[in-house]
């Protein structure tokens, strides 16, 4: 079978996407994995099917981690397949979309620049040492002094498939509080690497941030640094909910291709 995709990538968390508009593609993990695997495939950190959507969207994300397994909410993904609908001529500037964890909100600023509208965030588990929360998938925050110095695959293996996480697994995220700005390094589960980016990660490190400072109600902005590139995520808060949560940045068409399955 002859398999037509395209490479996109935001801050440098990168992703295979398929038009499957028509649902005649259906792939095994295996072959997803194969597909994403950097010496034997295209390469990436996922892989995303857009497909059609109902009468209160324009099309679903469907997607997959690059071990093959259908995945949570990607925050990077939900703003690079965003991109590919538009250029595809599905949407216009602005669309509604339905995810594994519901429907989203993006809005694109400029042919490569995505704001993507994520899920109001509610429960927060405050700890001594880290923050654990869920804003689309599950996310373990700990504050660190030189960020640089962390050694995130050893460490972050280590928290995630330690007894509390072993079986559903989460996401682990190194903070450095910069001041003016926050840097985030990410160990991702299903890539099982660190990722030079996380969507879903610096949302809730802009989060666990706000909960540190204790910076008040109102409307935040909080810049993000990571290895990929610059993002910000916005939000509202009030009496410890978070709503009106954007996350934006770049969503980045790469190249695209045909591949033999």
């Amino acid at each position: 079978m002859k398999l037509k995709f395209s490479k996109y990538h935001g801050t440098g968390n990168d992703f295979i996407i398929i038009d499957n508009r028509n649902m005649e593609i259906s792939l095994k993990q295996q072959t997803i994995a194969n597909l994403c695997h950097r010496r034997f495939g295209i390469g990436a950190d996922g892989l995303m099917m857009l497909q059609p959507g109902n009468s209160n969207t324009d099309f679903e994300m469907v997607y997959y981690n690059a071990d093959g397994n259908e995945s949570t909410m990607c925050g990077n993904g939900g703003r690079c397949i965003a991109a590919f609908a538009f250029r595809l001529n599905v949407i216009n500037n602005k669309t509604h979309f339905m995810a594994v964890d519901g429907i989203h909100e993006a809005e694109l600023t400029a042919p490569d620049f995505v704001r993507l509208k994520m899920n109001d965030v509610n429960n927060i588990e405050i700890n001594s040492d880290f923050y654990y929360l869920n804003t689309g998938s599950p996310h373990y925050v700990k504050f660190v002094n030189e960020i640089s110095s962390v050694d995130v695959f050893s460490e972050g293996r280590k928290i995630r498939y330690s007894q509390r996480f072993s079986n559903e697994g989460t996401n682990v995220n190194f903070v450095q509080d910069l001041g003016d700005t926050i840097y985030v390094r990410t160990y991702e589960r299903g890539v099982e690497n660190e990722t030079l980016s996380c969507g879903t990660g610096v949302v809730a490190a802009a989060i666990s941030t706000h909960c540190r400072k204790k910076t008040g109600d109102g409307r935040h902005k909080i810049p993000i640094k990571t290895s990929g590139g610059n993002l910000a995520v916005s939000f509202n808060h009030r009496m410890g909910k978070y709503t009106d949560i954007w996350l934006e940045g770049p969503a980045v068409f790469v190249f695209e291709g045909n591949i033999i399955i």
